[in-house]
């Protein structure tokens, strides 16, 4: 492949800015395979759904890792949080812009001049460092100093916190949304439950490869990073026995992939989905629309195919609003 086959022209003018009320009155573009596409609302995705067929949603918390520090020179530094490593909550894996002149056992500090961590050696993948907290109370510190990592094409700010989470948000520690799950309202979950849609959950704490670009020309060549994840026997036993499995975005179904590609039913998940791969779980897929140039856009390749540059042209023809908290697309991989 050649990092063209993941690319399209995104107008800037259709990157959602801010997340549209209520939740379900997104759009929905319905992936009809061969056929034109159908456009509804998430509102109406309990039409396409069938009785017996398991919803999977993510159901991590983001938590507010975006930290504005300073150098001892007093120059600017933004640090992303992305994890805690090493077993230990002191130590996180970080993404630290600019990051090129810092050095091993550097201070960072808040603006009133309170030293917040210390700078350790970059990590394996070269891009992020691990970073050791100095104060005894991350969370408290973060819930103070910290803020909701929005995606840098947001430039509005979010007068709410609340919306950067989805309502079923449980167990924090992801550096950003499970975004599709931003669409799905208490009430809309339990119309479905009502229509006899089972709903189940995983954990994946959403990391760097959301929002990283592929750098590399050939994009199969790309390395993936790994995210911690876990998937509940009841939820395992759910899909197994579901009429189809609907995966509420990218990171549930890259949980889903997962445990049934390896057995294994939580870890740390390096696997990335390109096309070609031999789909074992996922039968439909709630997504936003994605970033050119990503990993997320390989996933889409391979669930449907080359179509998604259709649906992609049709939703920006119909001025879909795109990105994180844009609107949404329906995908069925068994579909021609």
């Amino acid at each position: 492949m050649h990092i063209d086959d993941i690319n399209y022209e995104l107008p800037h003018e259709l990157i959602a800015q801010v997340p549209i009320e209520p939740r379900d009155s997104a759009r929905l573009l319905v992936d009809q395979g061969n056929r034109e596409a159908l456009h509804r609302t998430i509102s109406d995705i309990g039409e396409y759904l069938e009785k017996d067929d398991v919803l999977v949603v993510n159901n991590t918390r983001v938590i507010p890792a975006r930290l504005h520090l300073r150098r001892s020179t007093g120059g600017a530094v933004e640090v992303l949080l992305l994890e805690t490593v090493n077993g230990s909550s002191a130590d996180w894996e970080a993404l630290i812009r600019p990051g090129g002149k810092l050095r091993i056992g550097e201070t960072l500090y808040s603006d009133d001049g309170v030293a917040l961590l210390e700078v350790g050696s970059r990590t394996i993948a070269g891009d992020t460092f691990v970073v050791t907290m100095l104060v005894d109370d991350v969370d408290s510190m973060l819930a103070q100093r910290g803020e909701v990592p929005l995606p840098p094409y947001i430039t509005t700010p979010l007068t709410d916190p609340d919306r950067y989470q989805t309502v079923y948000a449980r167990l924090p520690g992801s550096a950003a949304a499970p975004t599709a799950g931003l669409h799905f309202t208490t009430r809309l979950i339990s119309e479905l439950q009502g229509a006899g849609i089972q709903i189940a959950t995983v954990d994946l704490m959403v990391g760097l490869d959301t929002f990283a670009p592929i750098s590399t020309t050939n994009p199969l060549e790309h390395k993936i990073h790994t995210e911690s994840y876990s998937v509940p026997l009841e939820t395992l036993e759910l899909c197994q026995r579901a009429k189809r499995v609907v995966a509420v975005g990218t990171t549930a179904t890259r949980a889903l992939e997962t445990a049934a590609s390896t057995g294994q039913a939580s870890g740390r998940t390096r696997l990335f989905i390109t096309p070609g791969y031999d789909w074992k779980m996922v039968d439909l897929m709630v997504t936003n629309f994605h970033m050119p140039r990503t990993s997320l856009l390989l996933m889409i390749e391979s669930f449907i195919g080359k179509r998604w540059r259709a649906l992609y042209l049709d939703a920006i023809q119909h001025k879909y609003r795109l990105l994180s908290f844009g609107d949404a697309m329906l995908l069925d991989r068994h579909l021609n």
